[in-house]
């Protein structure tokens, strides 16, 4: 097929743009610098400078080129600097799942492009109630923290937005595999803790694999909303000390919940102690999707135990033992 890309230079993006490349696939990838344009071309794409809220030049630059399917994968979260008002950080985010995505339906319609591919989020937006896993069917938290109400009201938006169009909305995982991934300076310098209990469930994915699903997903047509995760939510008492270990940092403070609302709001301590998982079962059993990570320990490994050492990530302790997130 020929796909329009939008985002196309992210982190995620760049590694969609080469695996549809690598099965055939034409690709026209969408940046917002020329800077970023020659990463897309050099990956094999045809590159557009574009800002994805001008919604004339989107229109543009989508009958322009004409494709037959289109990926949304734009966000500004590159170099964010993240604090304890979660909405004021994913401000820009926020327009780009609803202006952004508006922009890109309406051009898919006058473009008469059916299948559409948007990026949307699973951890810490289902209800935390219940069980510690979320399927897809599972309801969304309907009373969020006063900070993270636009960010999830954005969210929800683009998921019923995309699916009333016919398309697909992909709820990641919290990504994992990037030089620059946010985690890891935080870890390594033990400013990420677990605060309280740490009984907060994540559900990681690392880039790589999410990719290949949003490849089956395209090839597949396959509508409406799914979780692409790895098979092992768990908590953050579980996942951080692996973490640390694998970056060869110093384990992770322990904070009371009381300090981690005055330090680091409301949202840091839901996302550690109630948060809840995703489950991935839908999106491997309709996409025929198998991650290549089925674990966080074994993508931990994989993705970051060589920046402090040379590691053969099936045999480094972390990747050796799984537990169930209750």
């Amino acid at each position: 097929m020929r796909v329009f890309v939008a985002g196309a230079s992210g982190a995620i993006g760049a590694r969609l743009v080469a695996q549809l490349i690598d099965r055939g696939h034409e690709v026209i990838g969408t940046s917002t610098a020329p800077e970023s344009a020659e990463r897309v071309r050099a990956l094999g794409a045809q590159p557009v400078v574009l800002d994805l809220l001008d919604a004339s030049a989107v229109r543009e630059a989508v009958l322009e080129a004409e494709p037959e399917a289109i990926v949304h994968q734009a966000t500004a979260l590159a170099d964010v600097r993240f604090s304890r008002n979660f909405d004021r950080s994913f401000a820009q985010t926020n327009r780009l799942r609803t202006e952004g995505t508006d922009a890109l339906l309406a051009a898919a319609r006058e473009a008469q492009v059916r299948r559409f591919v948007a990026q949307s989020f699973a951890s810490y937006r289902y209800a935390p109630e219940g069980g510690p896993v979320k399927t897809e069917a599972d309801r969304l938290d309907p009373n969020p923290l006063p900070s993270t109400r636009q960010s999830q009201a954005a969210m929800r938006y683009l998921d019923q937005a995309v699916t009333d169009a016919g398309g697909t909305a992909l709820r990641y995982g919290g990504f994992y595999g990037a030089a620059n991934d946010g985690l890891v300076e935080p870890v390594r310098k033990r400013q990420f803790p677990i605060v309280g209990d740490g009984g907060g469930i994540s559900s990681f994915i690392h880039l790589d694999d999410a990719a290949a699903a949003t490849v089956l997903a395209l090839e597949r047509d396959a509508a409406g909303i799914y979780n692409v995760v790895d098979d092992d939510p768990a908590p953050a008492r579980e996942w951080l000390p692996v973490l640390s270990q694998v970056l060869g940092a110093k384990p992770p403070r322990r904070v009371p919940r009381w300090l981690a609302r005055l330090v680091a709001g409301e949202a840091a301590v839901m996302i550690g102690t109630e948060a809840r998982g995703a489950s991935n079962a839908k999106a491997k059993r309709e996409l025929d999707w198998e991650p290549r990570y089925p674990s966080w320990r074994e993508g931990f490994v994989a993705a970051y135990a060589s920046t402090t050492r040379t590691v053969d990530p099936k045999s480094h302790p972390a990747a050796r033992t799984r537990h169930s997130p209750t």
